[in-house]
């Protein structure tokens, strides 16, 4: 009987702690549905790297504006870049994954296979890593904003979340730092240069691209016409009320 109980109380402990996890960490993710997020884990950790190099000069350039004051051109780019199937998917591709495994298995390099609501999810929250730990969050994570946000929502945050270059965040900074205009003016040639970046934006540049950065920027162009263009994301969403453009951080 004693054991019976025990259990009993160990059972009842068990979910009560799977409840205040999903509580605690779902709350966040519903008010960013609204909110604008402030920073991110991964502007955080590169400010933390930084200083710890030694860069004193390191600054964090980053700059919010509503989904409708960025042109479309910069939402297809990004798509046709990183996450083809991003109107359609609940979070996950599973087609890349199986891909991905594969190629591994037949003795290929194990590649990334990540969405753009993972990708939100881990530049948001997440520290940097390969972790089956950090993985196994980030896929939580992944599910709670598939089910918490709309997809223009998630879209517009990996937007204003993404890196296109050292200490460089979000197409609004981008924008006015590469082509000294707002986001909401993008061509679809300069939403091409931006997404070029985004594998590697440590390494790749858009102020002095390549001749690799410049060959995906031509096929990026070709594969946002064969989508059919921004009305490839016709789909995802109603427009959200616009926001007043403007620098949330630079530290």
């Amino acid at each position: 009987m004693a054991k019976k109980r025990a259990g009993g109380r160990l059972r009842r402990a068990l979910i009560q702690a799977a409840l205040a996890w999903i509580v605690i960490t779902a709350v966040p993710v519903l008010l960013l549905r609204w909110v604008a997020p402030v920073t991110s884990a991964m502007m955080l950790e590169a400010k933390w790297h930084a200083l710890g190099a030694g860069e004193r000069d390191y600054r964090t350039d980053y700059r919010w504006v509503g989904y409708r004051r960025i042109s479309p051109e910069a939402g297809i780019a990004a798509v046709a870049s990183e996450d083809q199937t991003f109107p359609f998917n609940h979070g996950f591709d599973l087609q890349a994954i199986e891909e991905a495994i594969r190629t591994y298995e037949r003795g290929g390099k194990l590649r990334g296979a990540s969405t753009i609501t993972q990708q939100v999810a881990k530049n948001l929250f997440l520290w940097d890593g390969r972790s089956w730990v950090r993985k196994g969050i980030e896929a939580y994570l992944t599910v709670l904003i598939d089910v918490l946000w709309p997809k223009q929502r998630v879209l517009a945050v990996y937007l204003n979340i993404a890196q296109f270059g050292r200490g460089i965040y979000g197409v609004q900074a981008a924008s006015e730092r590469f082509f000294h205009e707002p986001a909401s003016r993008l061509t679809a040639d300069q939403a091409a240069l931006l997404a070029a970046v985004l594998p590697d934006p440590v390494h790749w540049h858009v102020e002095r691209p390549s001749r690799f950065v410049l060959w995906r920027q031509q096929w990026l162009l070709h594969q946002m016409a064969d989508l059919g263009g921004p009305a490839y994301l016709r789909g995802i969403g109603p427009p959200e009320p616009a926001a007043r453009a403007g620098r949330i951080r630079r530290n």
